[in-house]
């Protein structure tokens, strides 16, 4: 598959954080790309070049529309965890990927996903949409991404970070995690496109080292120029501040990572895969400290720290 031959993209999800880095880095390639949206057309994100298209996941004459023409796909599911819902959602898109004889869709799970079944509808519903796209005859890799190093640059992390040097997140500090970027996850997803003979792998992509909470922190210090110490948000806490943006049900949802993580029961679900996926995507992730210099962490000095925001988004 040639990554020379302009490819016809939708991404699903392009109004997100994630969704947008893919559609950015697709344009920036000279890629065309097309998305769905709600959003009245003064209320879309900037996305030079990208096609809104209006409408909704819900509706399998939207999904179509949205479909009509393209070549690949990129879907990033909305943080939506009632189960009849996101098989609605995929069900609608992995047809019309299939009728729209798509050459390859590339499935974001926004998460890692346990080897064995879970309570967790993080999980269990990303789960169920990877099944349905596996099944639809379109040809499909699956990225698992772990957590975003672009959570903690907010308003809710970035003061408290450069005013006080403590890095709070709602992750154990034994944890070993391997922190990407959505810069990070775009490249992955590129190279997952269009790089041949990826059909039916699944990647847990992520940064190159995985980090315990105090790494984390180390990393954070060499970047900053200061001292920074790691405090392990307790995941009752973080689901509270949720509740404040998002309201109860996805709160709810996007915590229950972070409570299932706190069992311990998987520790390593979020760490490292040895650097195969970075191998076999060609992809150098960018060390954390290396990102760190790259923010402009002035923007939050002397801020008011308020509640988390959604580390999922």
């Amino acid at each position: 598959m040639s990554s020379q031959i302009p490819m016809r993209v939708a991404v699903v999800g392009a109004t997100g954080f994630q969704g947008s880095a893919v559609a950015r880095l697709l344009a920036e390639r000279h890629h065309l790309v097309r998305t769905l949206t709600r959003r009245p057309q003064g209320d879309r994100p900037p996305l030079p070049g990208a096609e809104f298209v209006a409408g909704e996941l819900g509706s399998p004459g939207d999904v179509r529309r949205l479909f009509e023409g393209v070549t690949h796909a990129f879907v990033t599911l909305p943080l939506v965890y009632d189960t009849e819902r996101v098989r609605l959602y995929a069900r609608n898109i992995a047809r019309a990927a299939d009728d729209a004889g798509v050459s390859r869709l590339v499935f974001n799970a926004n998460t890692r996903i346990p080897q064995a079944p879970t309570s967790v509808p993080a999980f269990e519903t990303r789960r169920i949409a990877e099944e349905l796209f596996r099944g639809c005859g379109v040809p499909l890799v699956v990225v698992r991404p772990p957590v975003y190093l672009d959570n903690l640059f907010s308003p809710w992390n970035g003061p408290s970070l450069v005013n006080e040097g403590v890095l709070a997140y709602p992750l154990p500090a034994a944890t070993p995690t391997a922190w990407i970027s959505h810069r990070d996850l775009a490249q992955a997803a590129y190279a997952a496109l269009t790089r041949e003979g990826l059909e039916g792998r699944t990647f847990d992509i992520g940064g190159a080292l995985s980090l315990t909470g105090p790494d984390l922190a180390a990393a954070f210090g060499r970047g900053l120029g200061r001292s920074v110490r790691y405090v392990p948000l307790q995941p009752e806490v973080f689901e509270r501040g949720l509740v404040r943006l998002l309201g109860p049900e996805t709160a709810a949802g996007v915590a229950g990572v972070y409570h299932y993580l706190a069992t311990g029961s998987d520790p390593l679900l979020m760490a490292g895969d040895d650097g195969v996926s970075a191998e076999v995507l060609a992809v150098d992730p960018v060390p954390v400290e290396e990102w760190v210099t790259r923010q402009p962490w002035q923007v939050w000095a002397n801020d008011t720290e308020e509640e988390p925001a959604s580390p999922q988004g």
